[in-house]
């Protein structure tokens, strides 16, 4: 049980419910008691059952679509803070809005630098998350980023594969430097998939970089959305002589078409994590999907960040 001068505390969303409760069990914890009131015009209040007065009170939602995941985080941050919390600690396994880090073309958003800004708004004082689409938004924040890396669950699961003559491939070019850090510690081959985009969420052409016949394939990525680049590179990957395709990405998006997509695919398997919950929906196939569990990393982290120990060793 986790004891220190400010009394411990990590509370849920809705959306992430069944995480945390994994994350708690994991600390040897109970989830704090917490509640939303829905109105009849869609607008809701979140509230806490329990004082969270001079504690440190970690609320555990990932920010996943409908943006309602969004501001229900950042109204219980901002219960809390209303609510004498010493610390407010944002728990966001998927962060949404990532992808939006620059202006790639003129007059658009820079999504993630806003949702930062609206967090410290709330009055968070430290965010813990999981491979963000791209490093640098660790900086668009004034306050602490635990930024963790799913590779702590998914190299000893790539390491049971046992599989011959692996290959670790870079969906695009922006994923090199995150698959170069696998190959190493995997001691493997790197291929690098190049693709171009006739628009948003459509993979017009791609094309592969490496060694590619003969081998055993793991595509690493931190997410997958439309599922379009996974399975496009699949197909090109064993039109050029691979053995077997798998994907590893940590955060299942999995929009519109894509668990049809997937379960049509020549892919082995996909690999994600439970930063985001899968389809309940009896009638989609999933079964092509291996989840695994991060609770216990983010448990871990948890405990250190409370305790005011270095968490480095978890980093990649």
């Amino acid at each position: 049980m986790i004891s220190n001068h400010h009394k411990f505390q990590i509370f849920s969303g809705r959306s992430t419910r069944y995480l945390a409760e994994r994350i708690a069990k994991a600390l040897d914890s109970e989830l704090g008691q917490s509640q939303v009131t829905d109105f009849s015009d869609g607008e809701f209040q979140p509230a806490f059952n329990e004082s969270v007065r001079g504690n440190t009170v970690f609320i555990v939602q990932s920010t996943f679509p409908p943006v309602a995941n969004l501001f229900e985080l950042l109204l219980m941050i901002d219960a809390a803070r209303r609510a004498s919390a010493y610390k407010v600690i944002a728990v966001i396994p998927y962060f949404g809005w990532a992808r939006q880090d620059r202006k790639d073309r003129p007059r658009v958003s820079i999504g993630a630098k806003m949702v930062a800004n609206l967090l410290a708004a709330a009055g968070c004082d430290r965010v813990m998350t999981m491979d963000l689409h791209a490093d640098q938004i660790q900086g668009f924040f004034d306050f602490p980023v635990d930024h963790i890396y799913a590779s702590s669950v998914f190299l000893p699961y790539a390491r049971n594969l046992k599989l011959d003559n692996l290959s670790v491939a870079a969906p695009d070019m922006g994923s090199a430097k995150r698959v170069n850090a696998y190959a190493r510690l995997l001691e493997c081959p790197m291929i690098i998939c190049h693709k171009s985009r006739e628009k948003a969420n459509v993979v017009g052409s791609v094309t592969a970089i490496g060694d590619v016949e003969g081998r055993n394939i793991l595509i690493l990525d931190d997410m997958v959305d439309t599922a379009g680049t996974v399975c496009k590179a699949a197909d090109m990957l064993l039109d050029k002589g691979a053995v077997s395709v798998r994907v590893m990405a940590t955060h299942p998006v999995l929009s519109g078409t894509a668990y049809d997509r997937i379960a049509r695919s020549c892919l082995e398997e996909v690999i994600v994590t439970d930063t985001i919950p899968l389809c309940n929906d009896p009638n989609i196939d999933t079964g092509k999907i291996k989840v695994l569990s991060v609770a216990e990393l983010f448990a871990d982290i948890i405990q250190k960040v409370y305790h005011y120990q270095s968490i480095s060793t978890n980093f990649l």
